[in-house]
């Protein structure tokens, strides 16, 4: 009979047992291990395990923190909340047990592949049974599951719908797809008016030096400055990366993590933190000295950038993350659809969670992409 244990530490899981799980996943065991080890403040990592006898069945990753509920709320919403909380000012902050990471792209959640789709319902009840247990344990009111893809949908709302939890959209992934021979053949993909732009923009590669580095501790301070000033700009700002975390991922993951680094002279301007999987790249982090950055405008230089390593190393897939979806669009990125799930414990507030529900929506395509 499987029983669903809670961990502390994924290095109490064999890495060849957790990988059977998540095959071809970029935020893979490595990338894990160097965000539990990475020191964020405010989060508590655990591990949710499906055994039976010395077979893992199913793994999640999970999360506590105080979670505020104004971090997801735009425009109105925000605002409404900055007032209530001047008055309340603990009313908007809730203990969270979640499902996910707060340093993934999507929920991660893994089941033993020659499971069956009936199997894989069973599993994941467990693992919810495991997460509402983990809440329990630690008293958190609210329980989530932060960026369940759009494909998953039918099995979460099969499993979670009936036990209350309850989908509001996240925000959308953005992805390229590389299937064209250079970058001339992918210019002539776009629209007459986008191609001009950026071949305009892209003149400025002259002026700049990149490098490609899987080491930046000479450079780490500079990077935490770009970070905070990248960050303070967001709209939505969740975790607070740490030194610990690029050093971290750089070193924990040979040959498939790297940074490429944008240089004016010897001053840095810019990084962008990079995984590297059999078919995909992807693009974790972009940080930019904004003011003295976009005259060389290098948001789009390091997306050329991206597209060409792409294109070097017979990777059929950029991923290029969440946010700026304006421009991804524009540049040719399809969105992958996202969603939040979420529950309260007592009854009377998940009912009042329901009903706010629209506007703690994540997906800003309705803003920025139309």
């Amino acid at each position: 009979m499987p029983e669903t244990r809670i961990i502390d530490s994924l290095g109490e899981v064999g890495r060849d047992q957790w990988a059977a799980l998540f095959p071809g996943e970029l935020e893979d065991y490595d990338y894990l291990l160097a965000v539990e080890r990475s020191g964020l403040e405010g989060f508590r990592w655990r591990y949710l395990l499906v055994i039976e006898g010395d077979r893992l069945l199913a793994a999640g990753v999970a999360f506590i923190t105080e979670y505020p509920l104004e971090t997801t709320l735009g425009g109105a919403g925000r605002r409404l909340a900055a007032s209530l909380r001047r008055v309340f000012p603990d009313a908007l902050t809730l203990r969270l047990a979640c499902l996910g990471s707060p340093c993934t792209e999507k929920a991660l959640y893994g089941f033993a592949p020659q499971a069956t789709p009936g199997e894989r319902q069973a599993l994941l009840r467990a693992l919810l049974a495991g997460l509402e247990d983990l809440a329990r344990r630690e008293r958190c009111g609210l329980l989530g599951v932060k960026d369940v893809l759009a494909a998953d949908r039918p099995l979460w709302d099969a499993v979670g719908v009936p036990r209350g939890y309850r989908a509001i959209p996240s925000l959308p992934i953005a992805g390229l797809r590389v299937d064209f021979a250079d970058l001339d053949s992918y210019l002539a993909r776009l629209t007459p008016s986008a191609r001009k732009d950026m071949r305009r923009k892209l003149r400025a590669r002259e002026q700049v030096r990149i490098e490609i580095r899987d080491n930046v501790d000479d450079q780490i301070d500079r990077i935490m400055a770009l970070y905070a000033e990248t960050r303070a700009r967001a709209d939505m700002a969740f975790e607070d990366l740490t030194p610990a975390y690029f050093q971290g991922v750089l070193g924990g993951m040979p040959g498939r993590a790297f940074c490429v680094l944008y240089f004016q002279g010897d001053d840095l301007l810019a990084i962008n933190l990079m995984l590297a999987g059999r078919d995909t790249l992807l693009d974790k982090f972009f940080c930019m000295d904004a003011e003295r950055g976009r005259p060389f405008n290098l948001y789009f230089l390091s997306w050329f950038t991206n597209v060409g390593l792409c294109i070097e190393r017979g990777l059929g897939h950029y991923q290029a993350g969440q946010a700026a979806y304006r421009n991804k669009l524009r540049l040719g990125s399809e969105l992958t659809r996202t969603a939040n799930y979420f529950r309260h414990r007592n009854v009377l507030v998940n009912g009042a969670l329901k009903l706010v529900a629209p506007l703690l929506a994540a997906d800003p395509t309705l803003r920025d992409a139309a």
